[in-house]
């Protein structure tokens, strides 16, 4: 009898899968940007962490209600701090030393996912950690803290009753907001060790309960065991990064593949399949570029990659069409 050196995480199945015929919009945690990367390398329709990346429950609900609202962000919200603009809600990435650009890329972002909210099919939370930083001078909660002092903030934590309670509410706003809105719920493996060990697992155990309490009460959304798969089925810290806390590339393509198998349709499967070798000859750098064999090689590239558009018009093949023609 074979033996199973592994203790394998049953998936359900989805009602409605996820596929090149529906569209996602990725929101949460750093593991939301690891399977967001993976589809958006593979051409699915998504949009991935519109504020960047976010770990508290209490800021993605506070984002996704400003996205229901379509709200317009103005001077007075935003924070001058050590020579540049920022914004609390959002990540250092919209941080700038000019104002008015600062402001610019956050309400074009903020327009551009509020659009795309209303119109996708699938919603996919990750929650990271139950740890939340107020800032003391406006009394709000922060989605980032943009290295400013700890000494400015209160740290605290968010009881279940309140997770649960703020998204009854924001599932019910997304309902009337997008009616055909499906919400996948994860939760991130990626240890918060700041916190320390036992609060880190006290804060995952508070947003699973939270998790589970929150699907009794609402049908259109559903959950994926990523956090499951990598405690039990990847019991190994060769699949995590050098800090031993996040997911190494390894680890986070297994995580896809499973996420692939149980919750991707069957024909997006195929389409993925057959654009999968373009995909890996588009990251290929030749070391005899100039050489007939890589002439031959790319014009045979351009080809396929040409036929493959004809075959799916919807896929954007534009980066890989550009490529096999300049490389």
């Amino acid at each position: 009898m074979a033996m199973n050196f592994q203790t394998r995480v049953f998936i359900d199945d989805p009602p409605v899968k996820i596929g090149y015929h529906t569209s996602s919009l990725f929101i949460g945690s750093c593991f939301s940007d690891y399977i967001g990367t993976i589809m958006a390398r593979y051409k699915f329709p998504i949009l991935m962490n519109p504020f960047g990346t976010l770990f508290n429950p209490a800021s993605i609900a506070a984002n996704l209600e400003n996205l229901v609202n379509r709200k317009v962000y103005t001077p007075s919200e935003l924070k001058f701090h050590d020579g540049l603009w920022l914004s609390f809600d959002h990540y250092t990435g919209y941080s700038h030393p000019d104002q008015e650009n600062c402001l610019g890329n956050i309400n074009s972002s903020v327009t551009r996912a509020s659009e795309w909210l209303k119109a996708c099919d699938y919603l996919v939370i990750t929650f990271g950690t139950a740890w939340i930083y107020i800032y003391k001078e406006t009394g709000k909660i922060v989605a980032n803290c943009h290295k400013i002092p700890q000494s400015a903030f209160t740290r605290e934590f968010l009881q279940p009753q309140e997770i649960i309670g703020s998204y009854d509410r924001l599932l019910s706003e997304l309902a009337d907001y997008n009616p055909k809105l499906r919400v996948v719920f994860t939760l991130s493996p990626v240890r918060h060790w700041s916190d320390g060990a036992v609060n880190n697992q006290l804060s995952k155990s508070v947003l699973h309960y939270s998790i589970q309490e929150i699907l009794k009460r609402h049908e259109n959304a559903g959950y994926f065991p990523s956090y499951e798969i990598f405690m039990d089925e990847l019991r190994d810290y060769r699949y995590y990064a050098a800090d031993m806390l996040h997911p190494s590339e390894q680890g986070a393509q297994y995580v896809w593949e499973k996420f692939l198998a149980s919750w991707v349709d069957d024909s997006s499967k195929k389409i993925l399949a057959e654009l999968e070798p373009l995909i890996q000859a588009a990251l290929h750098r030749p070391v005899n570029a100039g050489s007939e064999a890589h002439m031959r090689f790319r014009n045979n590239m351009l080809k396929k990659t040409v036929d493959l558009k004809v075959k799916y018009p919807f896929l954007d093949l534009s980066e890989e069409i550009a490529f096999f023609k300049e490389a």
